[in-house]
């Protein structure tokens, strides 16, 4: 299943920044990671990720880095700012306010499904 484009655009940053909560990744690597934790549901190409990441440098919510991999070939690397730390913690409190409240209606039956969780 994928995620229509209105609730991707919400999904979108928190999950790309929740991903780069848990330490630096270059863009491919994120691309990667969205499809594979979450069954392809948050599944983005790099033509959706690549101005989702350009948009969240340029509030200041994450910063990058261009160096050499293991591999030799140069790689932009991105990492959450203090000012990403902040904005994350209020996106997983609201996110985790919708859910509930989302369950409580019925439109989501039980605990999500640990592939589900980004966090």
């Amino acid at each position: 299943m994928r995620i229509e484009r209105e609730l991707m655009r919400g999904a979108g940053p928190v999950a790309v920044l929740s991903l780069l909560g848990k330490g630096e990744m270059y863009g491919y690597e994120l691309v990667e990671a969205l499809d594979r934790r979450t069954d392809g549901v948050l599944d983005m190409g790099q033509s959706t990720l690549y101005p989702l990441l350009y948009n969240l440098e340029a509030k200041g919510l994450i910063e990058s880095d261009r160096r050499v991999a293991e591999n030799g070939r140069e790689r932009k690397y991105y990492r959450l700012t203090s000012d990403g730390r902040t904005r994350l913690a209020a996106d997983r409190a609201q996110w985790q306010a919708v859910t509930e409240a989302m369950r409580s209606l019925g439109v989501i039956a039980g605990r999500l499904a640990p592939a589900w969780r980004l966090a």
